[in-house]
């Protein structure tokens, strides 16, 4: 569903309506988060993306960014790029973003949604700054079609990462979990009381390549009984409407 998500939109014309202004032609890109949107809704106008939109283990954009040069988070790298847009996180690089605006760059900060109404906002307006809003506009309709209705109450599950973190209700996962028609379960106090109190389901990312203890911590054989599903953590890092695969696949 994810490939056909991005195929859509990538086969959209990109001239399919215009904001007030021309768009920008030569877009950097400082974070994952603003990598993805990029690449899924412009990816003609990508001059350079974050060496992170090149891991398939975190980005849904993988492909398409191997052929996209990356830049550091440096106000000197990014100016040699000459671009004409900055697209950029909350959070990290904040000096970086204050040297590119006091030369004149545009910059354009975004965060990250919690919820799908958030990613329908956040993409929406991603795709006005980049003066592509129709296949913004799509990207939203072809999630609201893979999220589909929320289905009957199903029992409790609980979205477990490394160090047994456990992702709360304010969260994608919470919102992953909920679409997908479950009660979020997000209190738990160790490896014991989990074990003693497991909920219907434990969600957990896939194991890296290169697992750490806190990574091995998920696979602990007294978590062996519980049914567990196993969500790529790229479809969550950065909630996008890839995100909608997440429900899928816990339904």
């Amino acid at each position: 569903m994810k490939v056909l998500l991005l195929a859509l939109l990538l086969a959209l014309p990109a001239c399919g309506a215009r904001a007030a202004t021309e768009p920008a032609r030569n877009v950097v890109s400082l974070n994952l988060c603003t990598d993805e949107a990029l690449l899924t809704l412009a990816p003609q106008r990508a001059a350079a993306v974050s060496f992170l939109a090149r891991d398939r283990s975190l980005s849904v954009v993988a492909e398409a960014a191997s052929r996209v040069p990356v830049v550091r988070a440096d106000a000197e790298a990014v100016l040699a790029l000459h671009p004409a847009l900055v697209l950029a996180g909350r959070f990290g690089a904040q000096s970086v973003l204050a040297a590119l605006r006091a030369t004149g760059v545009r910059v354009a900060v975004f965060g990250e949604p919690r919820d799908f109404a958030g990613v329908r906002a956040e993409w929406r307006a991603i795709a006005r700054v980049l003066g592509v809003p129709a296949r913004g506009e799509a990207a939203i309709a072809a999630m609201g079609t893979a999220l589909g209705p929320v289905p009957a109450p199903r029992g409790t599950a609980m979205w477990l990462q490394p160090r047994l973190l456990v992702a709360g209700t304010d969260t994608i996962e919470g919102a992953i979990l909920r679409h997908a028609g479950y009660l979020v379960r997000t209190r738990v106090v160790g490896l014991e009381a989990l074990v003693a109190h497991p909920p219907e389901l434990l969600v957990v990312p896939g194991m890296p390549r290169f697992p750490s203890l806190a990574d091995a911590v998920l696979m602990h054989p007294a978590l062996a009984g519980i049914p567990r599903a196993i969500v790529p953590a790229r479809l969550v890092v950065c909630p996008g409407p890839w995100s909608a695969r997440a429900v899928h696949l816990l339904r």
